[in-house]
Parts: C-alpha cells; structure tokens; sequence
C-alpha cells in the first residue's frame, strides 16, 4: 500500500472515531447539507463532511463527405469528491478542503507537481480580520469569470461552456483579499483581489516564472440574490424581484510559462522554460427574475509575446493561447422543477497565431432537479461547427448526487 493510500485511509477512519470523542457534540443534517456535521461542546470549532459525484454519459458524432458517422461514446465518473469545512477558533476563521478522486479531478501531473496526482483542489483559510475585510489564504479558485466560480455541481447544464476552458484562470495558491459595502440603499459594491503564485494548482517547484495578480469588481444594484444565487446556476430560489450581478476582472500574470496563463502545457525552449506576460480580461453579468435566469461572459487574452521562442529566436511550435469569446446562457425553471435552458458560445481564437479555427458551439440542455443541485439529472445536446466547415454533434446525460 503507497503512502498516498495510507493517508486517505487514515484521514476516513479518523472522521469515523470522532463521533467517539467526548470534545464535541454531533449534529444531524439533511440531504445535501454534510455526511456528517460536529460543533465543539465550546463553539470554538465546527467541521463538516461531504461527498459528491457526477455520473457522465457522452456519445459524439463527426461530420464527414458521408454525413454524421457512427458515435464514439464514453462512460465515465467525471468528478468524485470529498469536502471538509467548518470554522477554529471562531467563526471569523474559516477553511475548506476539497479532494478529488476521480481521473479527471486527479489529472495533469508533471514533474512540477512531483509527478503524483493532483489530489487537492482547494485548501484555503479566510479570515474576517475586520468589519467587511476578508483575507484567504491558500489554494483555491482565483476570482475569475463567473462560470468558473460557479461550482461544478451547480450548474445549470451538465457542464462548463466552451469559453470556459479556453479562457479561465481557475484555481492557485497564494493570498486574496475581499471587501464589500452598499451604495445607496440596496446597491451592493464587491472588490476581490489576489497575490498568486501564477502556476496552477498543485505545483510543487516553487514560482517558476513571475507572479499572477488578479483585481474583480462586481456591482448588485438591487441588493443580493437568495441564497448566493448570483453564484448558482438556474433560479433555484424565484427571485421575486429582478437581481443583477454585473462584474469585470483583469488578470496580469508576469512571465508565465503556460500556454493559458496558469493553464494549459508548459512551453519549453532550448534554455529551459519560455517566459511571456499574459493578461486576461473578463466581463460578465448574471441577472435572474421568478425562474428566469441569464448569464453572459465575454474573455479576452493577450501576451506581449505570443509565440514561444528558442534563445537563438526561432520558434519552438508553443503558442499563447491568445484570442477572445463569447457566452450567453438562458434558462427557465418550471413550477415542477424541470428547466429548459439554451447556450450559444463563440470562440475566436487568434487563427495567425494559434492555428486554431473559429468555433460556434450551440448547447440546448434539459434539467430536472430533484432536491435542487444536490440531486439532480441533466442532458444537453450541442452542435459545434468550425470556420473550415467541420461539424460535430454531442449529447451528454449526468446525475449529480451531493451528500
């Protein structure tokens, strides 16, 4: 048994003798809300266990001179989670964990990570230091376009769009700050600020190029959504009156050393790694109203030096992923909780650079939520056409279950 085994094993019986300690009282949930909820017996300390997974089902189909062939179809777990959270010391001091066991929660090691999975997907602490100030500190998601903070079990269709995994910023280690007050009477004003080490997640090597420096401002001007709906996909909650969220981030990371700012492959050159500043600009805005729900994003990317270079000047075949793109996301709750939703996505990579086509995605998606996101089964069905005339045909089918 390796010793990543071991500790997992360890981490599960620990939780299972807690409930065994006389230091604490156990509190029971329902579903959804934990596997298992402790408070200590002197309210200094709270810890919450959950588990969630995601059961996917894809079957694909590429257009040729014959039209649309037979389908390649995949089964797969998509996403398998543990998440521990809860409050030290006071409730102004707060963490979470989030593991993930799947493949492709675990994927992308590399001899920057120490070539072993890549286990923890968020492992951070925040701290209500003073009045409406924040400070996090640790690994998680940097604030980004707004898809991107969403989480993957809230969402309204069975994944992330197109613009989504060519353009965020995702998750990384290091400080953000976060503040908020109120214009006016129902105005809400949020700034959000981070310090990063601009490698992803999971690096295990230290910063390897500069640093990542993240700003995001986000205007409520009629007060907040129900429950974070601003950060949920679908109106779970009916707003009863209209809520906006309109919000804008700039990203600069210095000397990156990937091909998507934190993301995407490494660019190797004759020297060892090539280094370029990458900037990142998001616009986005969610606005919901009695079941109604749409969300728009715009991403732009550029780089002072797109094209990755030897010492000597010539190319090593490493570009940044440079361009812009376009999603817009609509949907409908009914009474009886079944949602039709609709997505279009634009994505213009730029093609001089890149080599990349021009992609179309439209995704038309069809949710039945059971116990809202926390059980729930959805399917899309999307048509993507590139600019040179190529066409593919998707269709999905996941069950979410959140403990």
């Amino acid at each position: 048994m390796n010793f990543k085994k071991l500790a997992l094993y360890g981490l599960f019986f620990l939780f299972l003798c807690v409930p065994f300690s006389y230091s604490q009282e156990f509190q029971p949930s329902t579903f959804g809300n934990g596997l298992l909820n402790f408070m200590g017996k002197d309210s200094t300390w709270s810890a919450k266990v959950g588990a969630r997974m995601q059961l996917l089902s894809v079957s694909s189909w590429s257009k040729n001179d014959e039209g649309y062939g037979n389908p390649e179809q995949n089964f797969l777990v998509r996403r398998a989670r543990l998440k521990f959270d809860g409050f030290v010391h006071s409730p102004k001091l707060v963490y979470k964990i989030e593991l993930g066991l799947s493949n492709r929660d675990i994927s992308g090691g590399s001899q920057f990570t120490g070539n072993t999975p890549r286990y923890i997907l968020d492992a951070v602490v925040k701290w209500n230091f003073y009045q409406n100030f924040v400070l996090w500190f640790g690994q998680t998601k940097l604030p980004g376009n707004i898809e991107r903070v969403i989480s993957s079990g809230n969402l309204q269709q069975v994944d992330r769009s197109l613009l989504n995994s060519r353009f965020n910023i995702d998750r990384d280690m290091g400080f953000q700050l976060r503040h908020h007050f109120t214009l006016g009477k129902k105005m809400l004003v949020r700034e959000k600020f981070a310090f990063s080490q601009g490698e992803g997640r999971n690096v295990t090597e230290g910063n390897l190029g500069g640093h990542q420096y993240t700003s995001r401002l986000e205007l409520l001007p009629f007060g907040k959504f129900t429950a974070k709906g601003d950060y949920l996909g679908a109106d779970l909650q009916r707003e009863e009156t209209v809520k906006l969220m309109l919000g804008a981030t700039y990203d600069i990371n210095k000397d990156a050393v990937k091909t998507r700012s934190n993301m995407g492959n490494y660019m190797f050159n004759d020297v060892g790694l090539y280094q370029t500043d990458i900037s990142t600009v998001f616009l986005d805005f969610m606005l919901k109203y009695n079941g109604f729900s749409f969300m728009g994003e715009y991403a732009n990317r550029d780089s002072d030096s797109p094209i990755a270079l030897n010492s000597d000047g010539s190319e090593t075949g490493d570009t940044v992923q440079v361009g812009n793109g376009l999603n817009l996301q609509t949907g409908y709750l009914f009474e009886n909780n079944w949602e039709v939703s609709g997505r279009f996505t634009n994505i213009h990579l730029n093609e001089t650079i890149t080599g990349k086509e021009r992609e179309k995605q439209y995704t038309l998606g069809v949710s039945k939520y059971i116990v809202g996101h926390k059980l729930k089964v959805q399917t899309d069905l999307s048509y993507l056409t590139l600019s040179n005339g190529i066409d593919e045909l998707m269709w999905r089918l996941q069950m979410e279950v959140h403990l």
